[in-house]
């Protein structure tokens, strides 16, 4: 059953992997949900008209100024004559639009003044973009109010209705023993350390079970993700760092799992499919009927569980320290390490050397507290331009 007003959503981030599936998701389901406004970087302008077009938006923005003229005639082309922003400032706008939920598909960390304005505004977030979170800690946890935040993780989502399941009793951190975060284990799982030398950027995109964009599938090979996931899990839930697990299930079939201190656990368990997390965080508190396949129980499965090697992958022991450090230290892992993801995709940094330098320069990093935007952000900028120093002396 639909409600007679069908719910406003704004996507952040349209023509990325995670909006065109948000607006998959829409698409099958017009009577529950409307979409008011859309954002994107401004690098796909006829796709960003075509969707405004389809959805009949309120209101269009792109971050680069640069690409309105484009942007306009392309939605003259479609016939779409919705409000027209430009710039950071348009984008964040865009996140205050009247509307019931924001969705947040922004990649990187460019997406945490969108979040903070999304939460200022009273808007539901549905939150794909962790690195806000993770960076923005303090500042997002003050703003948000208890269930503004929807993850939109599979991961998380997936914890989060394992604790709905449980009831009242389960959501209780004293009730929870551990938090146990799956991870497919990209596309080197079961390799030794020397052994990824010389990975290349094309085998480090060539993800074995999602289908996502270069720089969530290039840290899902380094496993930084699931690090970045770790510290997420430890912000959205409140449980310590000590009772995260990453556990690797190549299936990924079962996306995460809580265990409880009578020695329950449970799963949840679903095909690769974001549209299934998506469709839950716009939906909520309802489900969205056949947002995603099933499994198909008429068929034989085999699942496994092989515990994480830190040694292969210091990625997750990394984003437990910088987690525990707090304060800007979340802020310089992800930033140095998307700096490094543009060295490696650009030739000058080996595969390697990716993990190994974000280590580096959050050894040099002095945290201090993460109160103002303008100190995560400086941060986040040090951290940037350092790892490019030091990825430039590694380039072969």
């Amino acid at each position: 059953m639909h409600a007679d007003t069908p719910r406003s959503v704004v996507v952040l981030g349209s023509t990325g992997s995670i909006g065109t599936q948000a607006l998959d998701v829409v698409a099958a389901d017009p009577g529950r949900f409307r979409v008011a406004g859309l954002a994107a970087g401004g690098g796909r302008t006829d796709l960003l008209a075509a969707q405004a077009a389809a959805v009949h938006a309120e209101v269009v923005a792109v971050a680069d100024p640069a690409a309105v003229p484009a942007l306009k005639e392309a939605l003259a082309a479609h016939g779409a004559s919705p409000q027209v922003l430009a710039g950071p400032e348009g984008v964040a706008e865009v996140a205050a639009w009247r509307c019931d939920t924001v969705l947040n598909g922004i990649t990187g960390a460019l997406g945490l003044t969108s979040t903070l304005v999304a939460l200022k505004a009273g808007r539901t977030l549905a939150l794909a973009n962790k690195e806000s979170l993770i960076i923005g800690g303090p500042l997002v946890k003050r703003l948000a109010a208890p269930g503004q935040i929807l993850p939109v993780d599979s991961e998380h989502s997936a914890l989060q209705q394992c604790l709905w399941a449980a009831g009242p009793d389960g959501y209780r951190p004293e009730a929870v023993r551990r938090l146990v975060v799956t991870a497919s284990g990209g596309p080197f799982r079961g390799r030794e350390r020397g052994e990824m030398a010389g990975v290349t950027p094309e085998q480090a995109l060539a993800h074995p079970t999602w289908s996502m964009g270069p720089m969530i599938t290039i840290n899902s090979a380094t496993l930084v993700n699931k690090g970045l996931e770790v510290i997420e899990a430890h912000l959205l839930f409140d449980i310590g760092f000590d009772r995260i697990e990453v556990v690797v299930h190549p299936q990924s079939i079962i996306h995460s799992m809580v265990e409880y201190v009578d020695g329950s656990t449970i799963a949840q368990a679903s095909p690769p499919d974001m549209r299934l997390p998506i469709a839950l965080a716009l939906g909520h508190p309802g489900r969205v009927a056949d947002a995603a396949r099933p499994i198909d129980w008429t068929q034989a499965h085999t699942w496994t569980f092989e515990p994480l090697d830190d040694k292969a992958f210091p990625s997750v022991a990394l984003a437990r320290h910088v987690g525990r450090a707090g304060g800007t230290a979340p802020a310089v892992y992800n930033a140095a390490n998307e700096a490094c993801l543009e060295a490696f995709i650009g030739g000058g940094l080996p595969f390697l050397g990716i993990v190994d330098t974000v280590a580096k320069v959050v050894e040099e990093h002095q945290v201090t507290s993460a109160d103002s935007v303008e100190e995560v952000l400086a941060a986040d900028s040090w951290a940037r331009a350092r790892a490019a120093e030091l990825a430039a002396s590694l380039t072969p």
